[in-house]
């Protein structure tokens, strides 16, 4: 029990003195690696270089190649196809049941026209056919766009390539921007700085219209909870009460904030309705309480606590005030968020040793499964269709963010060009 409360205990350090990581440049690129590829079962889908194109069709073949969904059949194709030209009997011969063609257009100096087609090889029709118009400037976004599309008519399921990824890094070799606060693409592109700091920068989270972060700084050499506006770069200090201020979890109507304080002596969750400023004091035990989540439908939080002898995750019922015990399995499991389904619960978990890995459990059937290969995992974060999970991990001498399918069966690295990065959050679709 003494060591899994040390354990708890560095979780709440992390509060109080920062990540420890070595780290990379303000707006370093995150590059791409894939870890582990698809299952070599998945259909194949086939992205022919579109007509005209700039770099379109490249977003849109790297996008769906590291879906976890399918296996690329992009090279040596096997037939010459264009837009409303397939040979449905070359591609059957092949083994590839997809293809994705297009054709880009400029209508005008400021904007590109996409018109792009996926075929169903099997059934001999066109199940997108669409056109697409976007500025120039907004070329990636519209790839994206696209990937979404072509996912959810395979799968049923939303995409998420046009999401955003915020996330953590620090350079000891540049003193006043040693640790920075950094949003970027899924794919790890178009990185950008939202906060340099000389201290250290914890905890990220999205509000849920995906236009603010908070996080928590250090920049008065004492912890504070800051909530920052991603257009204007404007922001607003939420909390700087005595002792911690940490773990923000903003809830579903954006109204209030949950965070973890310490003003009454002991580590315990805390919400803020964010209008008033009001703040009300939600578990009252003994026991470390710490990474509170708000549930998807509002109506109760999960979180942290070592009340039971070794940290395990919770549920709060606001109605009813009622704290449920939800994982069982192993000696240490902390960390945790839920999909936006609230249906699966991701978590450091710990079954032996010092290997910390990411688990899945569902919460309906109580299902338990560790899904990464590696050993020093923390900060598990949602995709918003609920079908991947950013980590932050290290791989040898490197820490990295990694992004893992809800089965293990794929996975791709996202290392900085220069050094480390950590505390992944998924913006919200």
């Amino acid at each position: 029990m003494e060591m899994n409360r040390k354990h708890l205990l560095a979780i709440i350090l992390a509060l109080t003195c920062g990540p420890i990581i070595t780290t990379t440049t303000a707006q370093a690129q995150l590059q791409l690696e894939i870890a582990k590829s698809p299952d070599a079962t998945a259909p194949k889908i086939a992205i022919v270089p579109f007509d005209s194109d700039p770099n379109i069709y490249s977003i849109v073949e790297n996008d769906l190649n590291h879906s976890g969904k399918f296996t690329s059949a992009s090279k040596n194709l096997p037939a010459t196809s264009s837009l409303n030209s397939i040979d449905a009997s070359s591609w059957a011969n092949a083994g590839v049941p997809f293809v994705v063609v297009g054709k880009v257009s400029q209508p005008d100096p400021n904007s590109y026209q996409i018109h792009y087609q996926l075929f169903d090889v099997e059934k001999k029709q066109f199940l997108l056919n669409e056109v697409l118009t976007a500025p120039i400037s907004r070329t990636r976004q519209a790839g994206h766009a696209i990937s979404d599309a072509i996912y959810q008519a395979l799968t049923g399921i939303p995409g998420s390539f046009s999401g955003r990824i915020a996330y953590v890094l620090r350079n000891p070799n540049l003193p006043d921007q040693r640790y920075t606060l950094q949003v970027a693409d899924t794919d790890g592109e178009r990185p950008i700085t939202v906060l340099a700091s000389h201290y250290p920068i914890l905890s990220p989270t999205w509000t849920p219209d995906g236009k603010s972060i908070g996080y928590v700084s250090f920049e008065t050499k004492r912890p504070r909870i800051y909530l920052q506006d991603l257009s204007t770069g404007q922001r607003q200090v939420l909390t700087s009460y005595p002792g911690l201020n940490g773990a923000p979890s903003f809830s579903p109507d954006g109204k209030s904030m949950l965070f973890t304080g310490s003003m009454d002596g002991n580590p315990d969750i805390y919400q803020m309705n964010l209008e008033t400023r009001q703040i009300e004091r939600l578990t009252k035990d003994s026991a470390i309480d710490t990474e509170a989540r708000y549930a998807p439908d509002g109506k109760s939080f999960i979180f942290t606590s070592d009340r039971g002898g070794s940290p395990q995750v919770y549920r709060y019922n606001f109605d009813t005030a009622a704290i449920q015990r939800i994982t069982f399995r192993g000696t240490f499991n902390a960390r945790s968020t839920l999909s936006s389904d609230g249906k699966k619960l991701a978590m450091v978990s710990r079954q032996s040793g010092n290997n910390f890995k990411i688990a899945i459990q569902d919460l309906n059937s109580g299902v338990y499964s560790v899904i990464t290969p590696t050993t020093l995992d923390e900060s598990p974060s949602f995709s918003p269709n609920g079908q991947m999970v950013v980590y932050a991990t290290q791989e040898g001498n490197r820490g990295l963010l990694s992004i893992v399918s809800l089965n293990g069966q794929f996975r791709m690295n996202l290392p900085s060009e220069q050094g480390e990065v950590r505390e992944p959050a998924w913006a919200p679709k």
